[in-house]
């Protein structure tokens, strides 16, 4: 199986180690000189370092697959699969797909690394649209392995089913987000939490330093195995209504004071960049994006550990 991967940035790259970890030849492809070289060091790197974490086997073997196109045209020729994660701008994706639709095998899907416009925004004038759908995935996509496939209305079941079960076969998770709508879901939940954490800050109700610590190891650990559906459905005798029943009232209350709609101040961003570079110098900020793919990557490990067990009736 082949894929060509167009635009070779980190949510690129991310998804050529996706690829290349399930054993598919990938090609890269990027308009910036060097950029799909670059990337293909970063691929290596990366698997190197889940090979490391036991995620697989024979990681020389699998980023041997990963090789450079010096066109469109070259990249996508013989392929299975292409992924788009060219800037989030409309009219640039706009003119990418007209390319990749134009040139790409009669027939196979291409999807789209948007993270906020529906495909109606900039897909809806491609002759061949009905094979070119949303494919959103999380940052770094080999390492968060979730992708939200969103439909616009000209598609129909098959397409949606046929993306679904080729994202699902290289490991990752699919979900359906059903209504085009900005952001899709992951990004609106991730909004409301930064946005609600950056008005704590300005408020002065708490340190930055303080708030990532809440996340790190109170909710950020929660939810790294079970979502905020299954945490209510647990944390209350009787299940999920009990729980609403409980505090559903608390809940509300509390939203009406939320500050997710407010701007964020200058003020406060500045309070949140200085307790950053306090702890991590911009010039070190590389280094501990690789720490954190490799923290990822022994979490993912256990993910797989646990949910092994829990198929097998262990604890």
């Amino acid at each position: 199986m082949r894929v060509a991967i167009v635009g070779t940035g980190l949510i690129g790259r991310g998804w050529a180690a996706a690829f290349a970890r399930a054993g598919w030849e990938v090609s890269l492809w990027d308009s910036q000189p060097g950029a799909a070289a670059a990337a293909q060091g970063e691929v290596g790197k990366a698997l190197a370092d889940m090979a490391e974490a036991g995620l697989v086997a024979d990681p020389d073997r699998l980023a041997a697959n990963v090789r450079l196109a010096g066109t469109v045209e070259g990249a996508v020729a013989g392929v299975d699969y292409v992924q788009e994660s060219v800037p989030e701008n409309a009219d640039v994706k706009r003119g990418v797909f007209e390319l990749l639709d134009a040139c790409a095998p009669a027939g196979i899907p291409i999807g789209s690394s948007s993270s906020s416009m529906p495909g109606t925004v900039f897909l809806s004038t491609i002759p061949g649209r009905d094979r070119c759908i949303v494919a959103h995935p999380a940052n770094p996509p080999h390492l968060m392995p979730v992708v939200e496939v969103v439909p616009s209305p000209w598609h129909d079941a098959a397409i949606v089913e046929r993306t679904c079960g080729l994202l699902a076969s290289i490991g990752q998770v699919p979900v359906i987000v059903k209504k085009e709508i900005e952001g899709f879901v992951m990004n609106r939940l991730q909004t409301a939490v930064v946005n609600e954490a950056v008005a704590l800050v300005a408020q002065g109700v708490i340190e930055p330093a303080d708030l990532d610590k809440v996340m790190k190891y109170s909710l950020g650990l929660r939810w790294a195995f079970i979502g905020p559906f299954e945490t209510m459905d647990l944390n209350a005798p009787d299940g999920f209504l009990d729980y609403a029943a409980r505090y559903g009232h608390l809940y509300q209350r509390m939203g009406r004071q939320l500050s997710v709609a407010a701007p964020w101040p200058g003020e406060a961003l500045q309070r949140i960049e200085d307790s950053r570079r306090a702890v991590t110098p911009r010039a070190a900020v590389g280094k501990r994006m690789r720490w954190r793919d490799r923290a990822l990557m022994r979490l993912l490990a256990l993910k797989e550990k646990v949910g092994a067990n829990e198929k097998e009736g262990r604890t």
